[in-house]
């Protein structure tokens, strides 16, 4: 994940509108900030949750990060969990007052705050982006911020188009009759002759410096609007909105850019570790068919797969051979600590983090977990390794919990394919 802000880093310091801005304008610094405080009233910790196997606020930061159009992705926050969630997906940390912590807070507040706290990095205009919008893409983003970098607007924020017809609240016990606010109900239009109303859907809110500091302001200015479709617009409050979100954004949401390479541990996730001892004295252990049709689906779409296996596990070791042959797979043999093993393969390939899928389940897997651009872990996997894994798994090892994380990382590209095929349509279009 950090891999991916990097490469944001490297392409803002190139300059922030194509290399036609002055030396100040090209310098600005441009800062996503997502809040989260670990107060939520609704659904404790709502922005950790996982939402179709992934962190709620994952689902934001990745759309942020892969937009490539800030230079600093930060999570606000006053809670340890969501601070060890926000560095997993490699955002920035701001640790919040408690000040600016509490029911009553604002986010005008909190924001105000956190540019006064990191003035050193001389931030221009901040993006806050609600994690309870994980149907968010980086074009969103991207065509937004043009409004400011482009067209010199102060402020920008999502809208969505709604056909509702609103009328006004009369008190109880009033004699008072209630009457339409937005038509007149002797032509009460059809939803095709009415263009509707934009409301605001809380998605995101860019703002200039001077707007939020010296004005008090996150609206203001000269102001405008990005229109986001109905599909996109998600919001999450209790918990009767989560089944209905998860549904939208295994449709709708933003998959990230797919993965050519997944490592999978042996044991532990093609297994589930035990191992059973024959008449004849042979050891043998048992691997699900639903995991290597799991596999085998990831190398027919050119997902490059390795097996990892422990240098000190003479088990495996035995298995290795026959995996190697069954699968045509390459099989590497590693540590007690994998991650230099691994960083072998993917420099051999000349591969970055973003490009690899890792599934392991125990402590010694959590670094490659916290790397990866997806990872997976098992249902009955460590503590440690499920902390740093972005997709849980309902299966157990061993039991089909490979097929599922193989059908999680297919979908992410078939998505991944789907936007990059529609945004060439938008550039060559518009």
């Amino acid at each position: 994940m950090e891999s991916r802000q990097e490469d944001s880093m490297a392409a803002q310091k190139q300059g922030l509108s194509g290399g036609n801005d002055s030396p100040e304008e090209a310098q600005q610094h441009i800062a996503a900030l997502i809040l989260a405080r670990g107060g939520s009233k609704g659904i404790r910790l709502k922005n950790i949750k996982r939402l179709a196997g992934i962190h709620l606020i994952g689902w934001v930061l990745r759309a942020a990060i892969d937009s490539g159009e800030f230079n600093s992705v930060w999570v606000s926050t006053d809670h340890d969990e969501i601070e060890n969630v926000a560095n997993l997906w490699g955002a920035k940390v701001h640790r919040r007052s408690q000040e600016v912590s509490k029911d009553s807070s604002t986010s005008l507040e909190t924001i105000q705050e956190f540019l006064k706290k990191n003035a050193a990095c001389n931030i221009q205009v901040v993006c806050n982006i609600q994690a309870t919008s994980p149907c968010l893409h980086p074009t969103h983003l991207k065509e937004a911020l043009k409004k400011i970098k482009k067209d010199g607007y102060d402020s920008v924020f999502s809208v969505v188009r709604k056909y509702q017809f609103r009328w006004k609240e009369v008190k109880k016990g009033s004699d008072e009759c209630t009457q339409p606010e937005n038509l007149n109900p002797a032509k009460r239009p059809r939803r095709q002759d009415w263009n509707g109303e934009l409301i605001e859907n809380g998605s995101f809110y860019f703002a200039t410096r001077d707007l939020i500091v010296k004005e008090g302001r996150l609206q203001g200015g000269k102001v405008a609007y990005f229109e986001m479709e109905p599909e996109h617009s998600v919001d999450i409050d209790v918990d009767i909105d989560w089944p209905l979100a998860e549904q939208r954004v295994l449709r709708y949401g933003y998959f990230g850019r797919g993965v050519s390479l997944i490592f999978c541990r042996v044991s532990g996730c093609l297994t589930d570790g035990r191992v059973f001892l024959s008449v004849s004295g042979e050891d043998m252990v048992c691997v699900h068919s639903r995991d290597t049709t799991g596999l085998r689906m990831l190398q027919n779409d050119g997902v490059e797969v390795v097996l990892l296996t422990s240098r000190d596990d003479p088990v495996t070791q035995s298995l290795s051979g026959k995996l190697k042959t069954m699968l045509s797979c390459e099989v590497v043999d590693v540590g007690d600590e994998p991650l230099k093993d691994v960083q072998e393969v993917m420099e051999q390939r000349k591969l970055s983090w973003k490009n690899v899928a890792y599934m392991g389940n125990d402590i010694s897997d959590a670094s490659c977990l916290n790397l990866a651009g997806l990872s997976g872990v098992p249902a009955d996997a460590s503590k440690e390794a499920a902390n740093a894994g972005s997709f849980a798994c309902r299966q157990a090892a061993g039991m089909g919990a490979l097929r599922e994380f193989a059908e999680h990382i297919l979908q992410q590209t078939e998505k991944a394919k789907m936007q990059m095929k529609q945004d060439r349509i938008d550039r060559n279009n518009f």
